[in-house]
């Protein structure tokens, strides 16, 4: 019990760097450049963790099959959530700028880009919990790499929201809710999936890791290229360099 507890609190942690980006991005005028590098960091910080920690421990485990399996399939069912709540005003959740509709210009964009934000922290919140089964080093790294990731996506997000006409409560309402789911989401990768076989467990990794990869490709690294065009390679490899060196240190 008190193992699940630990990891719902680092959950919880990754979560509200949501809500400190959110916080920024509503009170302080942030210019999108800098924005988009964060994101570009984010990035290659999240590719990292996924490549290092997810798929490598998801292939250590039980092989080539599910590894291949996992990551196709979270792929899969991320994208097509994705492409579906696009069609519902969330494509744009992550744009810093005047890309996110109002509820005027298209109603249930709010609630779309709710779904949305919860699309993209379940899973790297799953992968806290379940990661922290393997005693605590590679739970420390992976909480660091979305703690990382998290900050720019809800300081780009905040932006473009109030951009769109949506108000502070809102918008710390949101966040706020994604920093609890996150925590849960952590909580119970540890408490139901602690007796798993290490097929399963592998599955569920390679699947997580197999969606967050998805979500950066279809958003985080769009984001930054469109505002900061050559210099995003750079500095998501600047990003993935950094959480490679804090998961071998």
């Amino acid at each position: 019990m008190v193992g699940a507890l630990v990891a719902g609190g680092w959950g919880l942690f990754a979560g509200a760097a949501l809500l400190v980006g959110a916080a920024i991005g509503s009170f302080v005028v942030v210019p999108v450049r800098w924005i988009a590098l964060v994101m570009a960091f984010g990035s290659g910080v999240l590719i990292a963790a996924v490549s290092f920690e997810l798929i490598a421990e998801a292939y250590e485990r039980s092989g080539m099959t599910p590894v291949v399996a996992g990551a196709a399939g979270g792929a899969v069912v991320y994208s097509g959530a994705n492409a579906l709540l696009a069609r519902r005003g969330a494509r744009h959740r992550k744009r810093s700028g005047q890309e996110q509709p109002s509820e005027t210009e298209e109603p249930g964009s709010g609630n779309a880009i709710a779904l949305g934000a919860l699309l993209d922290g379940v899973p790297e919140s799953l992968v806290i919990g379940t990661s922290l089964l393997g005693g605590g080093h590679l739970g420390a790294a992976t909480v660091g790499a979305v703690f990382v990731s998290n900050l720019p996506e809800g300081l780009a997000s905040a932006a473009g929201m109030r951009r769109a006409g949506r108000g502070r409560r809102y918008v710390f309402a949101l966040w706020g809710g994604i920093a609890v789911v996150s925590g849960l989401a952590a909580l119970a990768g540890y408490a139901l999936l602690g007796g798993a076989p290490a097929s399963a467990m592998a599955l569920i990794t390679a699947l997580a890791g197999g969606a967050i990869l998805a979500m950066i490709a279809d958003t985080m690294i769009p984001e930054a290229y469109s505002k900061v065009h050559v210099l995003t390679g750079l500095v998501t490899v600047v990003g993935f360099l950094a959480a490679f060196a804090m998961a071998h240190a």
